[in-house]
C-alpha cells in the first residue's frame, strides 16, 4: 500500500498546480453550497468517469468543504503518476491483502473531523452519462468501521462544451448527515444522480 507523503514544498507546489489546471482548461466549475460539519470528518463519493475527476473534486473541496484532502486510488495509477501521494492519495490493490489495510486506512481516517476521503465507488471509469451508478463491496468496510464519525456528500459530475471550445463541469452536490451502510448509501446517491442528470439536461443554449 502506498500512503500520502507529506512535503510541504511539493504540496503547495502540487496544490497551486491543480488549481491552476482546473481554472485553464474549464470554462466554468459550477457547484452547490453544502453545509459541512466542522466536527465530522467528510466522505466524498462522486461518479467516476474521466482523468479529470480527482482534480475537479480537489478544486471542489478546496471551495466549499475546506478539509484535508485525500483519495483512494488504485495502486498501479498512484504508481504511474507518482506525485498523486504529495496531494493526498492513498493506493488500493484490489483482490489482494493490502486491500484491507487501504479500507482500515480510510476508516482510520474519517475519525479525524479534519480529513475529507474521496472515493469513487464504482471502482473503474464509465460513461459520464451512464444511467446506473452501482457501487463496490469495500465501501460497506469502511462506513462500518468510521460509522457515526463522518457525514457523507454526493457529487455527481457532468461535463459538457455546448456552445464554448472550453467545457463546463456542473458539480452537484447533497450532504447527507447519516448514512452508516452502503446499501443506503447507494440507493440516496442513485437517487441524487437521476436527479442531477435531469438538472443537466435541461440546460439550453
Amino acid at each position: 500500500m502506498i500512503y500520502p507523503q507529506k512535503n510541504k514544498l511539493i504540496n503547495w507546489f502540487f496544490h497551486n498546480y491543480i488549481l491552476r489546471i482546473v481554472k485553464g482548461n474549464f470554462k466554468e466549475v459550477r457547484f452547490d453550497e453544502v453545509e459541512v460539519d466542522k466536527n465530522r470528518s467528510v466522505l466524498l463519493l462522486a461518479n467516476h468517469f474521466s482523468w479529470w475527476d480527482g482534480f475537479l473534486m480537489y478544486y471542489i473541496n478546496h471551495q466549499v468543504l475546506k478539509k484535508r484532502f485525500h483519495v483512494m486510488v488504485i495502486e498501479e495509477t498512484v504508481q504511474k503518476v507518482s506525485f498523486f501521494k504529495y496531494v493526498g492519495a492513498f493506493s488500493v490493490s484490489k483482490n489482494s491483502r493490502d486491500m484491507l489495510a487501504s479500507l482500515k486506512y480510510a476508516a482510520e481516517l474519517l475519525n479525524g473531523p479534519e480529513n475529507m476521503v474521496l472515493i469513487f465507488p464504482q471502482g473503474k471509469l464509465y460513461s459520464n452519462f451512464t444511467d446506473e451508478v452501482n457501487f463496490e463491496k469495500g465501501l460497506s468496510k469502511i462506513m462500518s468501521a468510521a460509522a457515526g464519525k463522518f457525514q457523507t456528500v454526493m457529487a455527481a459530475t457532468f461535463i459538457e462544451n455546448l456552445q464554448y471550445k472550453k467545457p463546463t463541469a456542473s458539480v452537484y452536490l447533497k450532504a447527507i448527515d447519516e448514512v452508516n451502510n452502503m446499501e443506503e448509501a447507494q440507493k440516496l446517491y442513485q437517487q441524487h444522480y437521476d436527479s442531477a442528470k435531469k438538472q443537466q439536461n435541461k440546460i439550453t443554449v
